[in-house]
């Protein structure tokens, strides 16, 4: 696996703090609670977040089954911000980037995602064979151990997937099948 080396490509990344982490995490919850409260969209929502690992350079909430936050995300980083530079920024996202989502943000080069619930978790809350998601049985860190990359993959949180879940729940509750 590639890590931190001499050429630049994978220059050393910061590790947040527990604190950056839940700071970081409420942006990413309120952003989708505003997706499907305010704009009907489903409940997903990704933040990046600099090396700093406070500023957030870009969001974005799932805007169609195909158009998910984190791959939109992932590819408007790729298109503002340098590989080298993004492998020391972080993709906070309420769930779980699926397979697809993994592979984008793997291509951006960006070196952490961290997430709310997993992808078990949303199986569980929309039920299988929902029309709106489809889940895959595949984990993102599985995704990115198929790589080269040493892409930190952190999550479900402790404390957070309830949340997640929860509020992710005011939408696929009225789409569940019974």
């Amino acid at each position: 696996m590639a890590t931190a080396d001499s050429t630049g490509f994978f220059p050393p990344r910061t590790e947040p703090t527990q604190a950056q982490i839940d700071a970081s995490m409420t942006k990413v919850l309120e952003l989708q609670h505003n997706a499907h409260t305010q704009h009907g969209k489903r409940p997903f929502a990704g933040i990046l977040v600099g090396p700093d690992n406070e500023t957030v350079l870009l969001l974005h909430q799932s805007v169609s089954h195909v158009e998910h936050a984190e791959a939109s995300l992932a590819r408007l980083a790729a298109n503002h911000y340098s590989q080298p530079y993004l492998w020391t920024c972080t993709l906070y996202s309420t769930w779980e980037p699926c397979a697809m989502c993994t592979a984008t943000i793997y291509w951006a080069n960006i070196g952490r995602v961290i997430f709310g619930a997993s992808n078990d978790q949303l199986l569980d809350l929309t039920g299988r064979f929902n029309k709106e998601n489809m889940t895959m049985n595949w984990t993102s860190e599985q995704i990115i151990k198929g790589g080269q990359k040493d892409i930190n993959v952190v999550g479900p949180l402790d404390g957070w997937y309830k949340k997640v879940m929860e509020d992710a729940d005011i939408y696929w509750s009225k789409l569940r099948k019974p």
